[in-house]
């Protein structure tokens, strides 16, 4: 599964990454990948990458950085400023975070069948 996690400078993209990790059952630190690109979580039987490309100045870094590999079927990539990496695969699953008057307003859009069935299950 790709999500895009989208939104302005502290919008709380990390912090939803890192909300989300803790919401699947990863215990260990959650950092933030701005300096190093990447954070990779390897627990249970899940591969999850966390991509931060806010300092990508070029399309090409993306394949320069070597990261197409972690984009398969049995991978989940969240990746924060995918608008940086324009050639990325598409996203299942879109984000969006604004600030709000309390808080923030999350938008959730479904790019795919598989992030269709991921919003049906939020429903439910």
């Amino acid at each position: 599964m790709v999500i895009h996690l989208r939104g302005d400078l502290g919008a709380g993209k990390t912090t939803l990454a890192r909300g989300l990790l803790r919401g699947l059952g990863y215990e260990g630190r959650v950092k933030s990948p701005t300096f190093t690109l990447l954070e990779p979580y390897k627990f249970s039987r899940l591969n999850l990458y966390h991509f931060d490309f806010y300092r990508f100045l070029d399309p090409e870094e993306l394949d320069d950085a070597g990261f197409r590999e972690y984009f398969n079927p049995q991978s989940a990539c969240l990746i924060e400023w995918p608008e940086k990496a324009p050639d990325l695969p598409p996203a299942d699953l879109d984000i969006t975070l604004e600030p709000a008057p309390e808080g923030r307003a999350v938008t959730l859009t479904a790019q795919t069948e598989i992030g269709r069935r991921c919003l049906d299950s939020l429903k439910t």
